[in-house]
């Protein structure tokens, strides 16, 4: 018993010093840039204190709101407006925003992420994740945040998201500064070509 408990305590004290002693190597050469690639070991370790980090009764938490078709739209509208933007409307993390956060979004359609419980999810989409780019989006009681618990429906099928899904998303994606300038100058265009064309006819006529 002596003996396994001293290697037990050797393993832990070996585990700590090989941590301690990559995280000075990382200090003193390429630091915790947002630009790096995060290493196995620091996803791991992440990975570990976010899973920790959720109440065991939250954990074990099921979905209180039945699946529909009309659910899964309305958690479609929702990330498609507030999640996309990082996540992506695949759930890839491939856009220019999730591409520069420090840890950046995971695939949310690997099973890093869909082999976590319902519970988990809700828990990271109303609270949000310290040290990270992940908001708290849920307000209030946890117990009245129905629209966490959709968006928990509409990550189960980002897998098997469909092509007129996406398309679907793209016309909800909020617009970008420019792109609402770009809308508003062919408006204005296309309305002066309509009182161009207008008045070219009544001159035609008198």
């Amino acid at each position: 018993m002596k003996t396994k408990l001293l290697i037990v305590i050797f393993l832990v004290v070996l585990a700590g010093t090989a941590t301690f002693g990559w995280l000075g190597y990382q200090l003193f050469t390429t630091g915790f840039s947002a630009k790096t690639e995060p290493h196995a070991i620091e996803i791991f370790m992440a990975r570990q204190v976010r899973h920790l980090a959720i109440p065991i009764t939250q954990r074990n938490s099921p979905n209180p709101i039945p699946l529909s078709p009309d659910l899964l739209q309305e958690g479609l509208a929702h990330f498609a407006d507030h999640c996309a933007g990082c996540h992506a409307n695949d759930g890839s993390g491939q856009t220019t925003i999730g591409k520069k956060v420090f840890p950046q979004p995971p695939d949310l359609r690997l099973a890093a992420t869909q082999s976590m419980s319902d519970g988990e999810l809700f828990w990271v989409i109303h609270n949000g994740i310290r040290f990270t780019a992940m908001p708290a989006w849920g307000e209030g009681d946890p117990a009245q945040d129905l629209d966490s618990w959709k968006l928990v429906h509409f990550l189960r099928h980002l897998p098997q998201l469909t092509a007129e899904e996406l398309d679907q998303m793209k016309a909800l994606n909020p617009k970008t500064k420019n792109e609402i300038k770009e809308e508003a100058a062919f408006d204005q265009f296309l309305q002066g070509s309509d009182s161009a064309a207008i008045q070219s006819e009544n001159n035609h006529h008198h």
